[in-house]
């Protein structure tokens, strides 16, 4: 029974470790800078472009991150960022 209990402790702690990983991994990726493929679509109000819908699909976890950040805020919640994000099907709630 020990054990169990020593073995269960060590996969808790090692789960933790790895998630705890994962998230720092993802938000390293987060870099605005990769939405400028959205920029014609969402001041021009064009169709956005396959790598536009790509890239903000790729940035969908950093979304509500730039929706928070003062300097980037009046662009994501602009009317033409939700039509691009609702075309590209992107959906995220904040």
């Amino acid at each position: 029974m020990k054990k169990f209990i020593f073995f269960s402790l060590v996969a808790v702690v090692l789960a933790i470790t790895l998630l705890g990983e994962a998230v720092i991994s993802e938000a390293a990726t987060c870099n605005p800078i990769q939405l400028s493929a959205c920029a014609g679509a969402i001041t021009g109000g064009g169709s956005p472009s396959r790598s536009c819908c790509s890239k903000l699909r790729a940035q969908r976890p950093c979304l509500c991150r730039y929706y928070r950040d003062p300097r980037l805020r009046r662009y994501v919640r602009s009317p033409g960022a939700r039509k691009v994000a609702g075309a590209c099907q992107v959906h995220v709630r904040c």
